[in-house]
């Protein structure tokens, strides 16, 4: 039997048989994350107008230093360094940070969007190695799954505020009240969203069906694994709803704490 020699041609940086606008994608994608790190990074060296009654911004929660009511053990620690700029939200702001550095779904976006690698599907890159995620730096992705549990107890600290967000002190007698206000859905739909993304993290599937080899032996467990699941169909959907919610619950916070806003109370 005669063979024939497969001959493969490299595409170049860009080059591509595709007619249709593949750019679009990574470009929006670019832009989208460029957006929030820029603003997140800004808002976490601020150190102030995180916090505006019951509302405390999800960038700065668990305020663990910090001189809002909301914080757990008083002003600035006297051991944090002086030349750096104390805020409290470089003390939690790198957990939520690096679970959505690490995540499947955000590696994959950034690494087209900024890396080019590769720009879209059958678009020449300007690398002609591959060396997966198993050498430095990209083996740090493994943290993952670790940032998933960490994150878990933030989750936890964010739901309880959107619980605090709901009491109000009344002015007249200084009684704290129940009520609603436009803040308190603002903190409540980025719960929501928050756990839709983390419950239906690729991590947490492994978590919740990774135990047992056979599912079908392990009712619980496929219940849960199928519930994750489900959520898991959307993780693209969760990733960046949850993303502009948490960056939006910021900025509503900040803009109503500065006086821009007025936080109108329903009920």
């Amino acid at each position: 039997m005669s063979t024939a020699p497969l001959v493969i041609v490299r595409r170049r940086f860009g080059e591509t048989a595709r007619r249709d606008a593949w750019w679009v994608q990574p470009l929006v994608v670019f832009l989208g994350l460029s957006t929030f790190v820029v603003y997140a990074t800004w808002a976490a060296f601020q150190g102030d107008h995180y916090a505006f009654g019951p509302y405390l911004s999800p960038f700065y929660s668990p305020e663990i230093f910090g001189s809002s009511p909301h914080s757990w053990f008083g002003l600035q620690p006297a051991w944090w360094p002086g030349p750096l700029p104390f805020s409290p939200a470089l003390l939690i702001l790198p957990i939520p940070g690096l679970f959505r550095v690490t995540c499947y779904y955000y590696r994959g976006a950034y690494y087209k969007a900024f890396w080019s690698d590769p720009p879209s599907c059958t678009v020449g890159e300007p690398r002609n190695t591959y060396w997966g995620e198993n050498s430095f730096p990209l083996i740090l992705q493994n943290v993952h799954r670790y940032m998933l549990f960490i994150s878990l107890f933030v989750l936890i600290i964010l739901a309880f505020d959107a619980w605090k967000a709901m009491w109000f002190a009344d002015a007249a007698t200084g009684r704290v009240v129940f009520g609603v206000g436009v803040g308190t859905l603002v903190l409540a739909v980025n719960v929501v969203l928050l756990s839709g993304y983390l419950f239906g993290c690729h991590s947490m599937r492994h978590v919740v069906g990774g135990w047992t080899d056979q599912l079908s032996r392990a009712p619980l467990g496929l219940s849960t694994y199928n519930c994750v699941s489900c959520l898991n169909r959307r993780h693209m959907v969760w990733a960046w709803t949850s993303l502009f919610s948490v960056g939006f619950a910021d900025l509503y916070v900040r803009m109503c704490s500065m006086g821009v806003w007025s936080d109108v109370r329903i009920f």
